[in-house]
Order: C-alpha cells, then sequence, then structure tokens
C-alpha cells in the first residue's frame, strides 16, 4: 500500500470560481515539502469545478452520495498518507498555514490540528451574522456537554494524523462532519491542538452550501445525540431525576396531603399517573446504567483498534 508522505483533501460542490486558486496556493504554500498529493473529491458539481482543479494540478476523485460528511468518508476510506491535511475549496482559508499544521502532525504526534478561525478574523469577515451566532452557539452546547479546549468546533480547515483517519467511524452525512469528529476526538482522548488561523469572506460570486437554519439544527441534534451516545448515564440520568422531581411536586400536594387530611386518595389518577413517572424514571436510569457499561466496554476497543493501526501505520 502506497503511503504518501502529505495529502491534502479538497471536498467540492460547485466551487468552480475558488478551486483553481485553493489548489494553485496549497502548490505553492508546500513546495518544500516532499511527496505532497492534492486530492480534490466532487460531490456532483454542475459547473466547471471538475476541470479547473485538474487543470491547477490536483488529483480528481468522486463521490456520488452528496453530502460533506458522505464525502469525507470516501477521502478518509481511499487516501493513506502520513499527514492529511482537510482544507475547503471556497479560498477562505489561507494555505500557508499548511506546514505547521503538518509539522505538529508528523513532530508533535497531534491527531488533530485544528484550524480556528474565531481567535482571529472570523466575526470581522463573515458577513452571515446568523453563522456568526451559530458558531457560538455550537461552541458553547459542546463546552456544555462536553469539556474540552477546541476553539472552533465547525471550522472545515484542519490536520490529521493517519491514526486519527483510519480510526474514525462516520457516521454523519452533511455539514454535521465537523462536530462529530472534534466530538471523537475529545470523548476518546486523542492529542489535539488549535492554530489561530486568519479568515476571509468567500469572494464575490461563491455561493456558501450551508443553510443557517436546517444546517444548523442537525448540528445541534447531532451534538445531543452524541452526548446521549458517549455519556448515557447523564442523559438518562438527567431524564430520570426530572421524572422523580415531577412526581414528587404532582404527588405531595396532589395525592399525599390530601389523604393525611382525609384518610382518603380523591384524585386516583393522579396516582396512577406518577406510579407511571417513577417506573419510567427507574426503567430510565437502569438503561443509563447499561449502555455506560457498554461505553465502557467501546472506549477499551477504541484504544486497541488504534494500537492495531498504529502497528499498521510502522510497518509501512
Amino acid at each position: 500500500m502506497k503511503l504518501d508522505n502529505v495529502a491534502i483533501l479538497i471536498p467540492c460542490y460547485n466551487e468552480g470560481k475558488t478551486i483553481r486558486k485553493v489548489v494553485t496556493d496549497c502548490l505553492n504554500s508546500t513546495k518544500n515539502i516532499e511527496d505532497v498529493k492534492i486530492y480534490v473529491y466532487d460531490n456532483n458539481s454542475s459547473d466547471n469545478t471538475v476541470d479547473e482543479a485538474r487543470s491547477a494540478g490536483a488529483i480528481i476523485r468522486h463521490e456520488f452520495q452528496q453530502g460533506k460528511g458522505n464525502v469525507i468518508r470516501r477521502m478518509f476510506r481511499e487516501v493513506n498518507a502520513s499527514a492529511y491535511i482537510m482544507i475547503d475549496g471556497d479560498d477562505t482559508y489561507p494555505t500557508n498555514a499548511i506546514p505547521e499544521m503538518v509539522k505538529r502532525v508528523k513532530e508533535r504526534h497531534v491527531d488533530m490540528v485544528v484550524g480556528d478561525r474565531l481567535s482571529s478574523s472570523y466575526f470581522q469577515e463573515n458577513q452571515r451574522p446568523f453563522h456568526n451566532v451559530g458558531n457560538k452557539l455550537v461552541r458553547s452546547s459542546i463546552n456544555l456537554f462536553f469539556k474540552n479546549d477546541i476553539k472552533d468546533i465547525l471550522t472545515g480547515y484542519r490536520a490529521f494524523s493517519y491514526q486519527f483517519v483510519k480510526s474514525y467511524p462516520v457516521a454523519s452525512h452533511g455539514f454535521e462532519i465537523e462536530t462529530e469528529m472534534s466530538i471523537l476526538a475529545i470523548e476518546n482522548n486523542m492529542y489535539v491542538e488549535n492554530q489561530v488561523i486568519d479568515y476571509r469572506d468567500r469572494p464575490s460570486g461563491s455561493v456558501s452550501k450551508l443553510n443557517t437554519y436546517s444546517d444548523g439544527f442537525k448540528v445541534l441534534r447531532r451534538i445531543l445525540t452524541l452526548f446521549r451516545n458517549y455519556h448515557p448515564l447523564q442523559f438518562f440520568g438527567s431524564i430520570s431525576l426530572l421524572s422523580v422531581l415531577i412526581t414528587i411536586l404532582v404527588f405531595i400536594p396532589k395525592v399525599w396531603i390530601p389523604y393525611l387530611t382525609s384518610g382518603q386518595v380523591a384524585n386516583m389518577p393522579t396516582l396512577i399517573v406518577c406510579g407511571f413517572l417513577v417506573i419510567m424514571g427507574l426503567l430510565s436510569y437502569a438503561s443509563g446504567l447499561i449502555l455506560d457499561s457498554i461505553q465502557k466496554k467501546e472506549q477499551r476497543e477504541f484504544e486497541f483498534r488504534l494500537q492495531l493501526i498504529h502497528n499498521e501505520f510502522n510497518k509501512m
């Protein structure tokens, strides 16, 4: 199996206005690095993206299943390299950050380098105010549910180690992919570093494929789903606690106090509902305990998979 030194992966959908410049800038920024391959993965573009990328010197491959997550799944399966750079084809990221990102992966053994836009020029350059709000909301949500130090959750500019790429089970289909890979790295104790990068808004005529509302909702839903998957005891324990609290707040004034004064249960339907809530709370807590044990087992198995991938890499 041939192993590239550095693979630059560019997922593209209708980026004909900018892709030539992105590929050319990548080549110029990496001219002092040996064996760099630039792969442009086209996702059913209807413009001249493929022709522009090919004429600029990129290797063209295709993913016909629509969605950025599907493209990244294909890229990670097919490309083998010592270090990977993932960058969008919309010319919003400076390619001069690539050598430092590669250095962190190869010399510091970082599993994922996050291109941090939010600590530099993003909020000044970005002309879509709801995108700014969305980035802050996603970052706050992940800081609430997952303790981490990742500064920019939704950035499409990242570097990866071979170990990360080959151990990452891509489950998302669309723009939730960046959130998913960030949380996977956090939860599996992988080595992550932030690298502050400049950001520039899309050039005139280039249109974002991200839908602020529908894709934003999918990202938030994915965060909640991953919290349930990685922290089932906290998730189902919270549901259990809520059920018990509601039961107490309803049972005491509506059932218990009237019973003490009259000796009769005046609100039998309320008593039945409270009983069901208690049962639901117990079942929820039990489910959390079982799933938490399964999750702990999965974490141990993930560590074994990392060791196998590490040994495979060293033999190449």
